[in-house]
């Protein structure tokens, strides 16, 4: 079982001893390539189903394989699927259209904008396979799959055709015709013949046989083996990222108001959470589970909420140090005043997509502790305060997040950031702040991310402070070869617990930086918090945005 540094803890302690775990990014790990080729007999093959395999992850396997004497075949039927008899239906939930106010951009003028990409590149046709690249080109949404309002389709569009592959009767609401236009009399090329979702495959396959030479087909590497294949080699054009991933990427003015919007909302629940656990938690009766379930009946009294953005990572004391924790009956520990509390959430509301994390102390919290929270605050602020020129890519400002945990030789085994969709997937590219060397795109104006350095104590605690940013043109003094600069500006109005702070370890700089950003946090959620009549979560937050002061 081969899986990276977020979740080494956790598959050492759900895996039995009929597995073996694979550390990835170890220097002793080998990858799932090379560790085949050490173990197979002379000219084996070996069978993937292809269509759950990325194109890109199958030329760099085939090839390792191959240059061993090894074949990597596609294998008809997936094997799983026949032993697995009661294997439920593929999700068919209905759909959710979004408006101009929502969206800022048509789905028509999406449309208008992909063509002008493909004309540029000299390309006909146009397979959109990533389900969260179909939501945002159409403007819908779903619910086929949990935490991610995307739903199951394919789109084909060509130059004066649209084809979207999708099934059930969900096209068929009258809400979901009127949007697409279903039964209006369009001009042809945006008039949508809408196919039954498992006939994509076929679809492809007599759009290749009918190519003439030099016409293309664009595919992200990332679509499924099985889909490249349908394309004959010499008619494909394949880029790791499309020109919707990127166009998706960067929100537009609707979209960021959204985003801001449901930021604040999310604010307004966590202020209600935090209060209650500070009132509930001395009294040991709060457990991960329930300070989990709290949360999420506090979201789900803010307007436009749909649904969570991801299982709530609700951890207490060793707990937290699992990365990707998720509490179940048999680990759900009672938070305590002696223990750390992590708590990374987010929710899914109409008008945006939010994840925060928040590490708190109920009690009193060793210096130790604090220490190790005040080189992770120092790490969020380094990114958070970042200037840098246009064209940078996030990967770049990863190490600004790990120089106050470097210096004092801790680190963390996770990446810094990651792109965030508008009512859509969490977890985004085409951009990121990742040690990982991944193609990521530079970041521009507009691109939302995480900002999430921390610190893991195996057995003992974990620290995590996270707010989700918006890339901002920054003033600066000088402009160097005319290129201008960027900066961050968080959507996530969260206090900081400064109890956790070690102020003397603070610059006055980043001590400034945190009053700021109470101050900021007070003004914008005390007063929404006072509109929604929430008195005594906006006294906690007025309590909990004191300044910080730094003994010269």
């Amino acid at each position: 079982m081969w899986t990276d540094g977020r979740y080494f803890l956790q598959a050492a302690h759900q895996m039995d001893n009929n597995w073996t775990l694979m550390k990835m990014g170890l220097k002793d790990t080998p990858t799932q390539e090379d560790w085949l080729v050490s173990v197979l007999p002379e000219g084996s093959k070996v069978g993937v189903d292809p269509f759950i395999i990325p194109a890109d992850q199958w030329k760099r396997m085939s090839k390792a394989l191959r240059s061993a004497g090894h074949d990597l075949v596609p294998v008809k039927e997936n094997l799983i699927d026949t032993i697995w008899t009661d294997c439920p239906q593929r999700p068919c939930k209905p759909l959710i259209t979004l408006d101009l106010s929502y969206t800022g951009v048509s789905w028509r003028d999406k449309i208008v904008a992909l063509r002008s990409k493909m004309a540029e590149r000299k390309v006909l046709w146009f397979v959109v396979t990533a389900l969260d690249e179909v939501a945002w080109l159409f403007n819908l949404r779903g619910s086929d799959v949990e935490y991610n309002p995307v739903f199951f389709a394919y789109a084909v569009i060509g130059m004066n055709t649209i084809r979207l592959f999708i099934d059930g009767d969900r096209m068929m609401d009258p809400a979901v015709r009127e949007h697409l236009q279903l039964d209006s009399t369009l001009e042809p090329e945006f008039k949508i013949q809408v196919k039954p979702y498992g006939s994509i495959l076929s679809e492809l396959q007599a759009v290749g046989a009918g190519l003439s030479p030099k016409e293309k087909v664009w595919l992200s590497d990332k679509a499924s083996y099985a889909l490249t294949e349908a394309i004959p080699k010499a008619y494909r054009y394949l880029t790791p990222y499309t020109p919707i991933c990127i166009a998706k990427a960067v929100k537009n003015t609707s979209e960021t108001e959204g985003m801001r919007r449901a930021h604040i909302k999310d604010a307004v629940a966590l202020c209600e959470l935090f209060n209650w656990l500070e009132k509930e938690v001395p009294k040991g009766t709060v457990t991960e589970i329930i300070a989990a379930d709290k949360a999420e009946e506090f979201r789900s009294q803010q307007k436009d909420f749909v649904e969570l953005s991801f299982a709530t990572i609700s951890s207490t004391g060793p707990n937290g140090a699992i990365i990707h924790y998720k509490p179940v009956p048999e680990t759900n520990r009672t938070l305590s005043v002696n223990e750390i509390y992590l708590l990374d959430s987010g929710a899914q509301y109409k008008d945006g997509t939010t994840d925060v994390t928040r590490t708190m102390h109920f009690g009193t919290p060793s210096a130790y502790e604090k220490e190790c929270f005040t080189y992770v605050l120092k790490g969020h602020i380094a990114v958070s305060a970042a200037i840098f020129p246009n064209g940078t890519k996030g990967h770049l400002l990863d190490s600004f997040a790990r120089s106050a945990l470097w210096d004092c030789g801790l680190d963390y085994l996770h990446g810094t950031g990651h792109g965030v969709g508008s009512f859509l997937n969490v977890h985004e590219g085409p951009c990121g702040i990742s040690y990982k060397t991944f193609a990521d795109e530079p970041l521009e104006a507009g691109m939302i991310v995480s900002d999430e350095p921390g610190y893991y104590e195996d057995g003992s605690f974990g620290i995590r402070i996270e707010n989700v940013v918006l890339v901002i043109p920054a003033e600066t003094k000088y402009n160097f070869k005319n290129r201008g600069s960027l900066t961050f500006e968080p959507l996530t109005l969260v206090p900081i617990q400064t109890k956790m702070i070690d102020v003397n370890l603070l610059t006055q700089k980043e001590c400034n930086w945190v009053n700021d950003y109470h101050q900021k946090c007070r003004e914008v959620i005390g007063a929404e918090l006072e509109r929604q009549g929430r008195h005594e979560a906006l006294r906690w937050l007025i309590q909990e945005t004191e300044p910080l002061i730094r003994v010269q």
